[in-house]
């Protein structure tokens, strides 16, 4: 099985809402943002803490395009 990624891990520029995570991520597995935004907005439900920080973390590890 070829794995090969076209496109590095990157926040993306044209498919984002706040920072472009979930779009990234979207584009660098070659799925739906949908479904990254649906996870985040799950973790985010017990407390919000947990999907914050989370996506914190995210945008500050993943470089922009």
């Amino acid at each position: 099985m070829n794995m090969t990624r076209t496109h590095p891990l990157r926040r993306s520029r044209s498919n984002r809402i706040i920072a472009g995570v979930c779009g990234g991520l979207a584009e660098f597995f070659g799925i739906s943002s949908f479904w990254f935004r649906l996870l985040f907005f799950l973790f985010f439900i017990p407390g919000g803490v947990p999907g914050v920080l989370i996506y914190l973390i995210a945008m500050i590890i993943i470089p922009a395009e």
